[in-house]
Formats: C-alpha cells, sequence, structure tokens
C-alpha cells in the first residue's frame, strides 16, 4: 500500500487571508471616520463655499402670479412689508406692515421676521430669530411666495 501525505501549508494559506481582511476592515473604517466627519461638519460651512462659486443668490418671487419670476437682489439688508416705506412692498392682508428684514453676509443670504402677526415661513417651518437660507428654499410671508434662487 502506498500512502501519500497530502500535507497543505495551513498557516501558509490562512495567514495572508487574514491579513487581507484586516486590511479590508481598516479601509472600511477610514471611510466610515471620514463620512461621519464629513455628517458632523456645521452645515453653513459647505454651504459658504458653494455660495462664493456660484455667485449672490436672490428671491424670485412665485406667487403672486402677476409678480411671478420678479427677482429681488440683496446686496444689503432690505425690509420686507406692506408699508410703502420698505423696500420691497407688497400688497397682500396677510403681511404685516413691516414683515421681514433680508440680509446678505458676506454671500450668505439670511431672513428674520420682525414680530410680523402671522409670521415668516422657510421650508414650512416658522423662522424664529434669524435663519441662513440656502438655494432652493421656499419663503413664505403672507399669501406671497418667493424662491430662493441664483
Amino acid at each position: 500500500m502506498i500512502h501519500v501525505e497530502a500535507s497543505t501549508n495551513y498557516a501558509a494559506v490562512v495567514r495572508p487571508l487574514q491579513i487581507l481582511v484586516m486590511v479590508v476592515a481598516l479601509i472600511f473604517l477610514a471611510w466610515v471616520l471620514r463620512v461621519a466627519s464629513l455628517q458632523a461638519r456645521p452645515t453653513n460651512q459647505p454651504a459658504t463655499a458653494r455660495r462664493r462659486r456660484g455667485g449672490v443668490l436672490s428671491l424670485e418671487f412665485i406667487e403672486p402670479e402677476e409678480r411671478g419670476g420678479e427677482r429681488i437682489e440683496i446686496s444689503s439688508p432690505i425690509t420686507l412689508g406692506r408699508s410703502s416705506e420698505c423696500d420691497v412692498s407688497v400688497q397682500d392682508t396677510y403681511i404685516s406692515s413691516r414683515h421681514a428684514r433680508l440680509m446678505n453676509d458676506n454671500g450668505e443670504l439670511s431672513i428674520e421676521d420682525l414680530g410680523s402677526t402671522n409670521g415668516t415661513y422657510v421650508n414650512q417651518e416658522l423662522v424664529k430669530g434669524r435663519m441662513q437660507l440656502d438655494r432652493g428654499d421656499i419663503v413664505q410671508v403672507g399669501g406671497v411666495i418667493f424662491e430662493v434662487v441664483r
């Protein structure tokens, strides 16, 4: 009877596979940490960088239809309201005489409600204090609706 020893060097096969699994696990961990650090950044950091590259943000009327497409460029603080003394006067019974203030601070557009009766909304969220606006946001003041555009 012939006896053949079939010997495989187990360590020679398994050790490289263990190292490969460890390298893949470390790459995955590094990727997870990078994604987590990007998600943990304050929201105004990437928005500021995008805004400076893409130009100045403006408000564009959506409603009322007769002013649809009209743009308001905000280079200095402006007031919005029913009063003729406001920088942007809009005749709507649900808008206060001095309703809101819009500001542009180095390319960052923000809005502040001035104690209006019916409030100011951004993306259907009531503005409390000063709120930063981003491209695509929908701003509602009374029955008037704007979109933040470039």
